[in-house]
C-alpha cells in the first residue's frame, strides 16, 4: 500500500511541473564523458522525451576531453593560460573537428527518437586577443547570440544543438568554452533552468568541506544550495582545487545564478534517468543550485486541508496523532503551518496556545519520501521561534511514541500536573501520553 502511494505521489509530482515548465526552455550543457558513458542512450532518450512532450531543449556539447585526444593523435601540443586553451592556426581545424564530431553523436542519438536535431551557427564570437601578454590566437568569447534563429528551429519542435565554436561577422572561427556557451545561452533564451550533466560526481559531504546546515540526502548528495551556501563551499574548498572538475561545476551553477537563472541543476550524466528524477522530482537526483523562493513554511489554507490529511493519516492509523477531521483543522486553522517545496506540502503542524504562556505543539507530519531533509525538525523550529515571538515561556508536546525525537531536539520531560489548567482537563488519562516541555 505504501508503495503504491508513493508512485501515486511521484506521479502527481510529474504532472505539477510537466504543467509548470511546459513551453519552457532548458539548457542542457553535457560533457564529452558522458557521450562515452554506456547510459548516454537512455540520457538522449529522455531528452527527446522532453522535447517531444512541450520542453524546448536546447544542448551544448562539451568536447574538452575529445579535443585534447584529437590534438595528441595529430601531435599537436595544446598549451593553456589558467583554464583555458590557447587554440592555435594549427590547432583550429582540428578542435572544429573534434566540436562538431561530439556534437553529431546527439544528432544521432536524437534521430533514433525521431527527434530532428540543427548544428548551427548560432553564436557570433570575438577573438580573446592577447592576455597576459599571450596571445591567445584562436581562442574566443562570445559576442552575440542569434536568439531569432534558435526560436525559430524551436518553432520548429526541432532541438539546436550548439558546439563549442563561434564565428566573427568576417567569418573567423574561434573556440569558445562550452561552460561561457551554455551560459550565455541561459541568459539570452531566458532559460528557465540550466542543466549541467558530467561524470564528476558532485560536490559530496565527506568529500569536500561543507558548511553547518547544508541538506544533504543518501551518499552525501547535497540536494539544493542557495548561491550564497554554493559561494561559501567554494571558499572553503578552492584555495587547494582550483582544477577541481566538480567545484568548477558549482562555480559555473553560481555564476548562472547571478545571471538570472532561477534554478541550475548539477547532476550525474552515469545515473539512470537523472534528469527525468531531477525535473519531475522534489527530492530530485543532483544538486539544485536556486535563487528563487523555492521552499518555504507558510500558514495553512483552507485548501491544503486534504493535502495535511494525507500526510497525518498513517499516522493517525498507528495511533501516533490523535485522530483528527477536517472540520477540526477548520476550527483551529490559524494554529497550523504547512513545509512547501515547490508549491507542494511535504509536512504540517500546529502551535495551539493554551493560556498560561504555554503553546502546545501538535499535529508533526512529514512526508516519509523527505525524512532525509529534516522537514519534522524544521518546522517544530518555526513554532518555537513563533512562540518566542507571541511572548510564550514554554512549550511542549504530547507524545505516547516520539519522544526520544523531540528530546533531540531539546525537549524534556514533564509532570502532566505542569500543563496549562485547560489542558490538564481534557487530558486523556488512557491514552496516557507523555509530556515533554522546552523552556524559551
Amino acid at each position: 500500500m505504501d508503495s503504491i502511494s508513493s508512485q501515486v505521489d511521484l506521479i502527481r509530482e510529474a504532472f505539477h511541473y510537466q504543467s509548470r515548465f511546459d513551453g519552457s526552455t532548458m539548457v542542457f550543457k553535457i560533457d564529452f564523458p558522458v557521450t562515452e558513458d554506456p547510459l548516454f542512450t537512455s540520457l538522449v532518450k529522455d531528452l527527446a522525451l522532453l522535447a517531444k512532450t512541450g520542453f524546448r531543449v536546447v544542448i551544448v556539447p562539451g568536447a574538452k576531453e575529445w579535443i585534447d585526444a584529437v590534438l595528441k593523435e595529430y601531435d599537436i601540443v595544446s598549451s593553456y593560460n589558467g583554464s583555458v586553451r590557447i587554440t592555435t592556426e594549427d590547432a583550429m581545424p582540428f578542435v572544429e573537428m573534434a566540436a562538431f564530431n561530439s556534437a553529431t553523436r546527439f544528432v544521432t542519438g536524437f534521430s533514433g527518437s525521431r527527434v530532428d536535431a540543427v548544428i548551427g551557427n548560432f553564436v557570433r564570437a570575438r577573438g580573446l586577443g592577447v592576455i597576459g601578454g599571450v596571445d591567445m590566437e584562436h581562442t574566443g568569447a562570445v559576442d552575440k547570440f542569434y536568439i531569432d534563429s534558435i526560436h525559430r528551429i524551436q518553432e520548429l519542435g526541432m532541438v539546436p544543438i550548439l558546439p563549442c565554436i563561434g564565428w566573427s561577422p568576417s567569418g573567423k572561427s574561434y573556440n569558445v568554452p562550452s561552460d561561457e556557451i551554455a551560459l550565455s545561452a541561459a541568459a539570452n533564451l531566458r532559460a528557465v533552468k540550466l542543466f549541467i550533466i558530467s561524470l564528476s560526481g558532485g560536490v559530496k559531504k565527506g568529500a569536500y568541506q561543507i558548511p553547518d546546515g547544508i541538506e544533504t540526502g543518501e551518499n552525501g548528495r547535497i540536494i539544493r544550495l542557495t548561491p550564497q551556501e554554493a559561494g561559501r563551499i567554494l571558499e572553503l574548498n578552492s584555495p587547494n582545487n582550483k582544477d577541481d572538475k566538480a567545484l568548477g561545476e558549482l562555480a559555473l551553477a553560481v555564476k548562472a545564478s547571478i545571471a538570472g537563472i532561477e534554478r541550475v541543476h548539477i547532476i550525474d550524466g552515469g545515473e539512470e534517468g537523472a534528469v527525468l528524477k531531477e525535473l519531475f522530482s522534489n527530492l530530485g537526483a543532483g544538486t539544485m543550485v536556486y535563487a528563487d523562493e523555492y521552499e518555504s513554511i507558510r500558514s495553512l489554507r483552507s485548501q491544503d486541508v486534504p493535502d495535511i490529511l494525507r500526510l497525518m493519516e498513517p499516522l493517525m492509523q498507528q495511533g501516533i496523532l490523535l485522530r483528527r477531521t477536517p472540520e477540526d483543522i477548520q476550527q483551529k486553522k490559524q494554529d497550523y503551518a504547512v513545509f512547501v517545496i515547490d508549491s507542494q506540502i511535504h509536512a504540517c503542524g500546529a502551535l495551539h496556545d493554551w493560556g498560561e504562556n504555554q503553546g502546545e505543539i501538535a499535529a508533526i507530519a512529514t512526508d516519509p519520501s523527505y525524512a532525509d531533509m529534516g522537514l519534522g525538525r524544521r518546522i517544530v523550529r518555526y513554532f518555537i521561534d513563533k512562540a518566542k515571538k507571541q511572548g510564550m515561556k514554554r512549550v511542549f508536546v504530547l507524545t505516547t511514541r516520539s519522544h526520544d525525537w523531540f528530546e533531540g531536539l531539546g525537549f524534556k520531560e514533564a509532570p502532566v500536573d505542569s500543563l496549562p489548567e485547560k489542558k490538564r482537563r481534557i487530558y486523556d488519562r488512557i491514552r496516557n501520553s507523555k509530556v515533554f516541555a522546552l523552556g524559551l
